[in-house]
């Protein structure tokens, strides 16, 4: 089984995640320099793991010429699958819009440079969508590039736009997708045409039930597939294999998992 989006350089034994619940490849986000280094040295040790890089929209702080140079050499690295996380991230008093519009452009310029998938944050204060829409206009002005929509929300506008946009946008599921109160993720969850869905952890982050409240681990993807499977009166193992051929068209892996 694939998870298609972790943080496997923020666990303490990254070694350790390796083949839980018969996980046996892992994409781990590099989502600023420093990330992006690590994740590339990860892809580099181990024969399971592959990695992206790029500059999530929280850390535009470590924005710069030297940065982006230093990304762009790193996504030359064939262990390299994606480019990102970017996007918009509304969720924070101190957004810095600019700047986020900025390294996202960027990013999907690099993307489309590179023929490789753009994995896409999008987070907004609960009650509001200004990320969201701000995702939707973006991506306007990129129609060829490939993207990720990472962590999906269930947002409707975003959800319609993404399946107009063609068979090169893909929706990734996570753990909160578990979660009761996960309406709009339920529903779109269900409805989604399987050939789009991409599963995920986000670990460290996001655990799902049955193991919320604890650090998330790359093998916990397997719950949320169960989740959806029930969702969706689907066998599990189904799911899984169509799940896994849509993570390897895209991010273009070419092992058989």
């Amino acid at each position: 089984m694939i998870d298609t989006h972790c943080h496997l350089d923020y666990l303490d034994d990254p070694a350790s995640a390796r083949g839980e619940l018969g996980l046996n490849i892992m994409v781990c986000i590099g989502a600023s320099p420093e990330h992006a280094r690590k994740a590339v040295a990860l892809a580099g040790e181990f024969p399971d793991v592959y990695a992206t890089v790029g500059l999530h929209p929280t850390d535009t702080d470590d924005d710069s010429p030297e940065a982006r140079r230093e990304l762009e050499e790193l996504a030359q690295n064939p262990r390299v699958v994606g480019i990102g996380e970017s996007g918009l991230d509304d969720y924070w008093d101190d957004t810095k819009r600019a700047a986020q519009l900025s390294a996202f452009q960027w990013q999907l310029d690099l993307a489309q440079r590179l023929n490789k998938p753009l994995v896409i944050h999008t987070r907004d204060k609960q009650g509001q969508d200004s990320a969201h829409h701000g995702v939707i206009d973006v991506l306007r002005g990129w129609p060829d590039v490939p993207v990720i929509l990472h962590c999906f929300s269930g947002h409707p506008d975003l959800l319609r736009f993404g399946l107009e946009r063609g068979e090169h946008t893909f929706f990734g599921f996570a753990g909160n997708t578990t979660y009761k109160n996960a309406h709009e993720i339920h529903a779109a969850a269900r409805t989604l045409p399987l050939e789009r869905m991409l599963l995920e952890t986000d670990a460290p982050f996001l655990a799902p039930v049955p193991k919320r409240g604890k650090p998330n681990r790359p093998g916990y993807v397997r719950h949320t597939l169960d989740f959806i499977a029930g969702l969706r009166e689907m066998p599990a193992d189904v799911l899984e294999r169509m799940t896994d051929a849509n993570a390897r068209r895209a991010y273009g892996l070419m092992v058989e998992s």
